[in-house]
């Protein structure tokens, strides 16, 4: 959903420490923020359930369930995975640093917390998570099939589209997790290291040479985006570009219209969204001198007759 620009932006605070809650609950209240409380991990777990925060800051080191432990588990509902975790913590040693960012955390402060500090972290890393956010969403209503994953193919994220797709021809790994099939490890390393050659920068997968992934680039450290398209493995007639003065994208979405598929159809096997294939079709109809798919289609049938 939209989100409402009037709404304050909601903060759960996760510390069995009163002193520190209170600190936090007032400065926060002042900044026009909304607070939300749990003293330990289980309480957390059941606060998500009911709501979604912008944003969460957690105590490393509580009773029960630790810190490290409460953010796997936060991350590990897709619903909270784009929610920004930062650490609060008064362990400074580098391997509990590590710790928190391995299991989700985007930052941490040291205790005790200094609030002009913290406020300015929250601000910048509230400010991230909306971009994102509103990039994904992007992608989403695009209609794109494109997904993430790490250098061994953990799948991060994907666009509606693409879970479909995804789910279709990959594997439950533990939980709900998706990864690339074993066999493509060497292909995904090689594009990422920039040494596969133009033609290497898509692959076929081991068991469905009609699922096609394209390497599309970098996002992050550990975070590389890839698009999904089903490929047939048909050529598109050389006649389409010579003669009819189409462009490549036009002239295969020509050809798959003569072969009766639909917009939506021709959308998914190009991996575009049905939208661009619409546009497509316009400056298609144009070219041609025609008014619908159904003359297009009798056109491009036509001169595949002559010249083959």
């Amino acid at each position: 959903m939209p989100r409402d620009a009037k709404r304050s932006d909601i903060v759960l605070v996760i510390d069995d420490s009163p002193e520190t809650l209170r600190l936090l609950t007032d400065a926060l209240d002042n900044a026009g923020m909304t607070v939300m409380v749990a003293l330990d991990g289980t309480s957390a777990l059941r606060v998500v359930d009911r709501i979604t925060p912008d944003i969460i800051l957690l105590d490393a080191m509580m009773p029960g369930i630790d810190g490290f432990e409460t953010c796997r588990r936060l991350k590990h509902d897709a619903g909270l995975a784009h929610v920004p975790v930062i650490f609060m913590t008064g362990l400074a040693e580098t391997e509990h640093i590590v710790r928190g960012l391995e299991a989700g955390g985007v930052d941490y402060v040291t205790k005790p917390i200094v609030i002009e500090e913290m406020l300015a972290r929250i601000r910048v890393h509230l400010a991230n998570a909306r971009l994102t956010q509103s990039a994904r969403k992007a992608l989403d209503a695009s209609g794109r099939f494109l997904f993430t994953t790490d250098r061994q193919g953990q799948i991060f994220w994907a666009t509606p589209q693409a879970q479909r797709l995804l789910s279709e021809h990959l594997e439950c790994g533990n939980g709900d997790d998706f990864a690339l099939p074993s066999p493509m490890q060497p292909w995904l390393e090689q594009v990422q290291k920039g040494k596969a050659r133009p033609k290497g920068h898509s692959a076929s997968f081991p068991l469905n040479e009609q699922l096609r992934l394209e390497f599309m680039g970098k996002l992050g450290p550990n975070e590389f985006l890839l698009r999904l398209a089903k490929d047939s493995g048909s050529e598109t007639p050389q006649e389409f570009y010579s003669e009819l003065g189409l462009t490549t994208r036009e002239a295969e979405v020509l050809s798959w219209l003569s072969k009766g598929k639909t917009n939506r159809d021709i959308a998914q096997i190009l991996g575009l969204s049905p939208r661009t294939v619409d546009k497509h079709l316009e400056q298609i109809y144009a070219k041609l001198g025609v008014e619908n798919r159904t003359a297009a289609a009798a056109v491009a049938t036509s001169t595949g007759r002559r010249n083959s």
